[in-house]
């Protein structure tokens, strides 16, 4: 989410700001929700054979369904939205999504389809929330050192998917499904948005109240997740060690950075635990080494974003370029970025053209090379680059809203009109697509589209007060169109109930 975009929606949101500062009072069991729903790579682990967890499905499934979860996670990753600073890169969240996607296909998840959501944030954090809702803070590429480490933090996450634990934890904790939930919200929101410090004593007041046996099942359920990553990252044809490495990092956090990854001051890493780690991953076949590379291409956008100028990221790239360096076609990408970020795209064409030359189609290098004849004012020349690059890969999410977004900048509207339409039905669920979407729609005079877009945008936000004011008034426009008006009223009833149930929470 931009600033602009949150700006949009911040002056709707106070109720779910209020629904932040009251965490520790509305959850006794925020430790569970945030333990077993949504917690990062947490706690010390026990050995395996000290461990009698329940089967899944019974109890636990009759306590709260599958479907009960989705419908869940789906108010809360709106809610979610509504407060906190999401990316709107494309190539970032695409590289994130078919990561996610190639892990769960060897992860023992049954319901495979995800929501993922990119959290514009420099902390190092990861969550699940039941209901298949993955969030990554762009933070974690920062600490991830290659790509192997970086999926075992994703697989952790889908193990906790996987294995239901938020469902088992209400075994122990019975009529808490909405309050656990509310919290893990309450208490994510606030380590997203304030620095660390409130989510902090929010999450340490709450499970300053846990009773004994509930911290051991987080305790055994973080184990499990642990084994269960391990054994989806060797699946996935991954390095294994990847996640004692990780865990090493994290350790390495809380020595020599002035402020840890927060979560780790609530849920320590131990030497026990990276042991165990290693342990699991000796006993399991060597993998050969893999190119990381598209990692460390994301890795560098993250870099170049998180420099306090594109002047400043210019001169840590130029210096990597010249000495020592995780991924040389990294550097050299990370310094187009930052080149044509500060304003120099011919400087930049210079650099990237190594790039293009071995790889001209590579979606990134495309990308950045429109990027730079946008930066040129050459819209003609951007936008025929990237058509051509998506009748090539016409399925590419980065590419298709970087060609919308060229042929919005060369006041293009109606082409990118034509783009996005289509392009929200393949991806109904990401609120960049209605956003860029409705900006479209008002430029290219389609006023009802304006609406019906905006509110779309809005639902995915979680502010349905606004969604709904807009979609009135597209039913007053659309009066003399029945096929428009009869889906906009019906938008409007869907609305009313996503709104009610809200308030449940």
């Amino acid at each position: 989410m931009t600033r602009m975009q949150h700006q949009f929606i911040s002056s709707a949101t106070t109720r779910w700001r209020l629904l932040g500062r009251r965490a520790t009072s509305i959850v006794r069991g925020l430790s569970l929700g945030l333990a077993l729903g949504a917690s990062p790579l947490v706690a010390t682990a026990q050995d395996d054979h000290h461990i009698r967890l329940p089967e899944l499905g019974d109890s636990s499934s009759g306590l709260v369904s599958r479907a009960r979860e989705n419908e869940l996670g789906q108010m809360w990753l709106r809610m979610f939205r509504s407060q906190v600073r999401t990316s709107s890169d494309a190539l970032l969240q695409q590289y994130v999504e078919n990561s996610l996607k190639s892990l769960a296909e060897h992860s023992p998840l049954e319901d495979k389809s995800l929501d993922v959501v990119v959290v514009k944030n420099d902390t190092m954090n990861a969550f699940a929330v039941p209901g298949g809702v993955v969030g990554v803070h762009t933070g974690l590429f920062l600490f991830a050192e290659n790509e192997d480490q970086f999926s075992s933090v994703l697989a952790h996450e889908l193990a906790h998917l996987s294995q239901r634990h938020y469902a088992r934890s209400l075994e122990a904790q019975r009529n808490s499904t909405l309050p656990t939930l509310a919290g893990m919200l309450g208490a994510l929101v606030l380590a997203a948005t304030a620095g660390g410090d409130a989510g902090i004593a929010a999450m340490t007041a709450t499970q300053a109240a846990a009773l004994d046996n509930q911290l051991r099942f987080s305790r055994q359920n973080e184990q499990e997740a642990d084994r269960v990553g391990i054994e989806t990252l060797a699946k996935s044809g991954m390095d294994p060690q990847a996640a004692g490495e990780m865990f090493e990092q994290m350790l390495k956090a809380t020595r020599y950075y002035r402020r840890p990854p927060e979560f780790l001051l609530t849920h320590p890493v131990t030497e026990k635990r990276i042991a165990d780690a290693k342990l699991r991953a000796n006993r399991m076949d060597k993998v050969p080494l893999r190119d990381s590379r598209e990692y460390h291409l994301m890795r560098a956008r993250i870099r170049v974003a998180a420099e306090a100028t594109p002047q400043q990221a210019v001169k840590r790239f130029q210096a990597e370029l010249r000495g020592i360096n995780d991924n040389e076609d990294a550097a050299r990408y990370g310094l187009v970025l930052a080149q044509t970020g500060a304003g120099k795209p011919d400087t930049a064409l210079e650099t990237l053209q190594p790039l293009l030359d071995k790889e001209p189609d590579k979606d990134a290098f495309v990308l950045a090379r429109a990027d730079i004849d946008l930066a040129r004012h050459d819209y003609t020349s951007a936008t025929r680059r990237l058509q051509k690059a998506v009748d090539q890969n016409p399925k590419n999410h980065a590419l298709i809203m970087g060609l919308a977004n060229a042929h919005f900048k060369a006041g293009n509207y109606l082409a990118a009109e034509r783009i996005l339409s289509k392009h929200s039905r393949v991806r109904r669920k990401d609120p960049a697509v209605w956003y860029l979407l409705a900006e479209t729609h008002g430029l290219a005079g389609d006023i009802v589209g304006v609406h019906e877009a905006r509110a779309e945008y809005y639902i995915l936000n979680g502010v349905f007060d606004k969604a709904l004011q807009h979609l009135r008034h597209g039913v007053r426009l659309a009066k003399d169109d029945y096929q428009t008006h009869a889906i906009l009223e019906q938008r409007m009833k869907d609305v009313i109930k996503m709104q009610e149930k809200a308030k449940e929470l």
